[in-house]
């Protein structure tokens, strides 16, 4: 045989048995199918939801390819009050969020949606959820502190609420950290688990999901960065449909309908974190 075709032959062989090899761990990250509708109808019957999938519990692809997650959730009930048509629309580029609901793609941006440092930025509901920023490393690292971390490379999602921490009211720590901003987090965990990161920086909840899925992959430093919180942003001075919202998701909380949504999600200890008004 051609020596040529033989070689070919053997990385083929060595390809597939690194992929087979990586597709138990690379089964934690979810299927994502982040296609932007630009043929959405945004009328009044129509409430058009701005989210970052890939960010479980609270916005994801389920297996049936459907959309889920607390978040979700919680849209289609304020919708099903309100006779609107929900429409979740996955916004691809992060960092251009803002644009997206300025131009009127999306009504608002709902999607585990840290309020901190974002004060200004938006015409925010109340907040609904109390969440911290976390340190995950690789489960042999020997980082098991925030301290220990000095010098590494930390990375986190471009235009995350961490990333502010870090600039903002923790710029101490962030001084001292080698910060790398991939454009999701999967890229995050990716390059974490093949070294190309010493930690991720993420909310604590999508950071506990992961470990559920991989619990000898990564592990949690005791430490919090920060604490934040959860709320659904408009555009600024868009007071009607914020205020529309809101009543609904007060009516939500007065009659328990938020309490029993969180309890689909008892392992993610939800309903231990809502804000009531």
């Amino acid at each position: 045989m051609n020596k040529k075709i033989l070689t070919l032959l053997a990385i083929l062989i060595i390809f597939l048995s690194i992929s087979t090899a990586s597709a138990g761990f690379f089964d934690f990250l979810d299927d994502i199918d982040t296609k932007h509708n630009s043929n959405i109808t945004n009328d009044e019957k129509t409430f058009v939801m701005g989210v970052n999938l890939g960010f479980p519990p609270f916005e994801y692809k389920a297996d049936n390819k459907s959309y889920a997650g607390f978040d979700i959730d919680l849209a289609r009930e304020v919708c099903k009050r309100n006779n609107w048509t929900l429409v979740v629309q996955p916004v691809i580029n992060w960092d251009y969020k803002e644009a997206e609901l300025n131009s009127g793609e999306v009504d608002c941006i709902w999607s585990a949606f840290t309020i901190n440092n974002r004060e200004n930025n938006y015409t925010w509901t109340k907040p609904y959820f109390n969440n911290s920023q976390v340190f995950v490393v690789k489960s042999d690292s020997n980082i098991s502190s925030i301290s220990d971390l000095k010098g590494k490379t930390v990375e986190l999602q471009v235009e995350s609420s961490g990333g502010d921490a870090l600039k903002g009211q923790n710029k101490t720590i962030g001084d001292s950290l080698k910060i790398v901003e991939a454009h999701d987090f999967n890229t995050a965990f990716m390059d974490l688990d093949t070294g190309a990161c010493d930690a991720v920086l993420v909310d604590f909840e999508l950071a506990n999901n992961r470990l559920a899925k991989s619990p000898n992959h990564f592990k949690i430093l005791n430490e919090s960065l920060c604490n934040e919180q959860y709320g659904v942003g408009f555009k600024q001075g868009n007071t009607q449909l914020r205020d529309q919202v809101q009543n609904t998701l007060d009516e939500m909380f007065k009659d328990g309908t938020v309490d029993r949504i969180a309890e689909n999600y008892t392992e993610y200890n939800i309903k231990d974190h809502l804000i009531r008004a």
